[in-house]
């Protein structure tokens, strides 16, 4: 772990960048291609647009694609192309796929090297009444330990941190210089609803011969600590798997095919009870452990250098910060932070994500519900496979007297895994250091994003996440993004930006 967390603040530092020869002693070895004065003005060229970025981020908040509601798939494709274009990729293109459409788009700047870009334009469901601010309004809000923030849908995932990484490539323009690499960005719509065809884009053999040039992968984050300003190197993230599991008295041949009296339960079957009965079969009474036949039978255990990665983060991660940003109190077992951390990066998951039946408006209806639905998500670790889980819990079902009750597989993708000495990893630790950045290597991210589809054949590479800057709320009300930041520990939009052409020109020093 390096820890340079005593060191000087995000303003100290970009004091220093304003010289040329104290950026290139800064960001040694990328700075072998920047000494001539490149970092200062870009640097320049990032402040003086500073809010222009704001404004690009605020538009493209303000257009919420939400593929699980079909909602502005087209526009937000289109608008994904032009933001591609406006950032100098001179070819772009709309990629079809069986289900909505994904980006394909290369800049070639001369350069020796390629890398590999991933962006999502789409962002989840949100419930307006849930919010303190309108969700789709990207309101600047002075919030109290963090600074100027956008809050929004879509403001920290992904958008937010996808808006600084374009805000570096127009500073390269503005700026006069050229990138120190070139580019392949692969952008999706669906990546909120499981990536269930983003493999057709990539697999397309133009675009896989593209990504195969490249060094590697990486989606824009900002995930610094508030606390610590530290930000984790994942050398992997698990799986997910997104279906529905739906009752009914028509499929069941008992119960009522609609929604009747509920006094009729007296002699009617319930297919909500039925569906609670089949969910029960899955894990253990307490919910915690997946029970399915055969479910954990190729789970990996973590190997002594994960057990040891672990350790070295909780010793450095605060145990209270990570409870307070949840909302909870306890773990699992009450289980120490070490063993939760543990858990947390080995353990596979079968989650309720939402149960609906019958009548769940104000008061009381009596109703006996004709059908009932439980939206389920599963994390699976290597060595699981997608397909696997998927045929387990089917099978598991099968065999417990549940085949009437139907399973809707929406989407889903395996574990995905990059080796901690690629060069990618290694980039990433150079430019966290050189940015004074705490870090650790986490083995495993909890969450899950498609980079197996880069990481597995037949594209091959290693991929994960990078960034500065800090936001919260993904998936949850009142999501935002730190654009100025009062936070001494944590990046803003401009430094977040820097740190993105750092890595550029680290990618391209890398041997």
């Amino acid at each position: 772990m390096r820890d340079d967390s005593k060191s000087g603040t995000f303003a100290d530092r970009r004091a220093v960048l304003r010289g040329a020869a104290a950026g290139a002693a800064l960001f040694a070895p990328g700075a072998t291609l920047a000494a001539s004065g490149d970092l200062a003005a870009i640097r320049k060229a990032v402040e003086a647009n500073h809010d222009t970025a704001v404004q690009r981020l605020q538009d493209w908040i303000r257009l919420p694609s939400i593929a699980a509601e079909n909602r502005d798939m087209e526009k937000g494709c289109s608008y994904m192309m032009e933001l591609a274009r406006d950032a100098g990729f001179q070819h772009v293109e709309r990629v079809p796929t069986s289900g909505h459409p994904g980006v394909f788009a290369t800049l070639d700047a001369g350069a020796k090297k390629w890398m590999g870009i991933y962006f999502m334009y789409d962002v989840k469901q949100y419930d307006p009444a849930e919010w303190s601010v309108p969700p789709i309004e990207a309101r600047l809000i002075d919030k109290p330990g963090f600074g100027k923030v956008v809050m929004g849908r879509g403001a920290v995932n992904q958008k937010g941190p996808e808006a600084n990484f374009l805000a570096a490539l127009h500073a390269f323009r503005a700026a006069g210089r050229k990138l120190p690499v070139n580019l392949v960005l692969v952008a999706e719509g669906e990546e909120e609803i499981g990536s269930p065809h983003f493999s057709e884009i990539v697999r397309r053999p133009d675009v896989l011969a593209a990504l195969k040039k490249c060094v590697g992968v990486i989606i824009p984050t900002g995930w610094q600590s508030p606390s610590t300003g530290g930000a984790a190197v994942n050398l992997g993230a698990k799986g997910v798997i997104e279906f529905e599991l739906i009752a009914s008295g028509e499929k069941w041949g008992r119960g009522p095919a609609k929604d009747i009296h509920s006094s009729e339960k007296a002699r009617v079957d319930s297919p909500a009870w039925r569906l609670v009965s089949a969910l029960s079969t899955l894990v253990s009474p307490d919910g915690n452990m997946p029970v399915v036949d055969g479910y954990m039978d190729n789970v990996r255990p973590l190997t002594p250098r994960e057990r040891a990665l672990i350790a070295e983060a909780g010793r450095t991660m605060s145990e209270a910060d990570a409870k307070r940003q949840l909302g909870v109190k306890t773990w699992i077992d009450d289980l120490p932070w070490q063993q939760a951390l543990e858990r947390l990066a080995a353990v596979p998951t079968i989650n309720i994500e939402g149960l609906v039946s019958g009548y769940t408006g104000p008061g009381g209806k009596t109703v006996l519900p004709g059908r009932a639905v439980a939206k389920i998500d599963c994390r699976i670790v290597p060595n699981q496979t997608k397909d696997e889980a998927v045929a387990k819990i089917r099978a598991h079902l099968d065999k417990h007297g549940f085949k009437d009750v139907e399973m809707n597989v929406s989407g889903g993708y395996d574990p995905t895994e990059t080796a901690e000495d690629s060069k990618l990893v290694k980039a990433q630790l150079a430019v966290y250091a050189r940015n004074k950045v705490p870090t650790t290597i986490y083995p495993r991210l909890a969450g899950s994003w498609p980079g197996v589809v880069f990481t597995g054949q037949p594209v091959g590479l290693p991929a994960g996440q990078f960034g500065l800057g800090h936001g919260s709320g993904a998936h949850a009300p009142d999501e935002y993004f730190v654009l100025e930041s009062s936070n001494p520990k944590v990046a803003g939009m401009d430094d977040a930006a820097m740190g993105f052409v750092d890595f550029l020109y680290e990618i391209a020093a890398i041997g």
